[in-house]
């Protein structure tokens, strides 16, 4: 049973989902549930002997294209809705053992072409809003399958974080008539200190406003505001930077790097954003190899984040790392 609950506190709907209690959790070494079913084997995800790249439906969604009623009617103040949307899962290769960054380049790059489509599609959705697309790795981000793998959810409203950052875009705009992530663009450009890696069309920066130590943001340079924008070239240029980045977490530690990785663009509800810029936010959870950033008082009960790092710093620590 999924629903919409209404924080009247803070403005924003929370998701109830109570099915998901009975999700898979760390299954048995022998049982890859995202792999492909092997002849005469126990049945997976995946009706397949092999697969290049998959995306499916959740089998424990938040959402759902055909929501159920909610388990109580909703008040004037505390409104209810149904849970309608779409949550999927995106299998990248078949292989348990690896990572978005070490996938062939010509992988790579057919993902990022199908997180385009994803995002069309969702986008034409009429009970969809906001096509948010995301991968979480490692067992301290909260990972049950080890098996790489990133997920896409397709909202029926704006999530917060986007919604303050379209609106911070658009006031930005109406207060100097320039767009901000031009702005921040070039005072990176001319700073150099917190930039990691670019190309032609993307930048990743270890922003100056970093709430994680080790945090990097990668932006678009030209006014691109979703995935489906990027032309063939642009996709192969996203593509080649997310390669540098995953592979300079790794190369940072020599360990496999946890994070959370997610995409903000455009939303998909007819309204004009051209203030906004797409790009991708990386946040690792460690701030030494063997300590974590936890998010405790003042982050999960103020959102005041308290970085013990410098950006400059942490910039220069992942530019100086090798990638080849």
């Amino acid at each position: 049973m999924s629903e919409l609950r209404w924080n009247p506190t803070l403005g924003e709907w929370v998701v109830t989902a109570t099915h998901r209690q009975d999700r898979t959790f760390f299954p048995p070494p022998d049982y890859d549930p995202l792999a492909p079913t092997k002849p005469a084997g126990f049945p997976t995800e995946i009706p397949a002997a092999d697969y290049e790249i998959v995306v499916f439906d959740n089998k424990f969604p938040s959402f759902r294209s055909t929501p159920p009623e909610p388990s109580l009617p909703g008040s004037e103040l505390y409104p209810v809705r149904e849970a309608a949307g779409v949550c999927e899962v995106v299998c990248y290769t078949p292989q348990i053992d690896a990572e978005l960054h070490d996938l062939p380049f010509k992988k790579l790059e057919q993902l990022v072409h199908v997180w385009a489509d994803r995002y069309e599609e969702l986008s034409k959705l009429s009970y969809v809003d906001y096509v948010y697309i995301f991968e979480n790795r490692g067992k301290e981000i909260g990972v049950t399958l080890p098996h790489p793998h990133g997920q896409i959810y397709a909202y029926p409203f704006i999530p917060p974080i986007p919604a303050k950052e379209l609106e911070a875009a658009k006031t930005y705009q109406a207060r100097t008539g320039k767009n901000l992530y031009d702005d921040i663009i070039q005072a990176e450009m001319e700073d150099g200190r917190r930039i990691v890696w670019q190309n032609d069309v993307f930048i990743a920066i270890v922003p100056f406003y970093a709430r994680y130590p080790y945090e990097v943001h990668i932006i678009a340079k030209s006014n691109i505001t979703a995935i489906s924008d990027l032309s063939d070239e642009g996709k192969k240029s996203f593509a080649e930077i997310l390669r540098v980045i995953g592979r300079k977490y790794n190369n940072l530690w020599n360990r496999s790097l946890p994070y959370i990785m997610l995409m903000h663009q455009r939303p998909s509800d007819g309204a004009e954003h051209s203030s906004y810029r797409f790009h991708v936010e990386f946040y690792p959870p460690y701030r030494t190899p063997d300590k974590l950033k936890y998010l405790a008082g003042s982050e999960a009960g103020a959102g005041v984040y308290i970085n013990d790092t410098h950006a400059e710093v942490t910039a220069k620590t992942l530019r100086e790392v090798e990638w080849e």
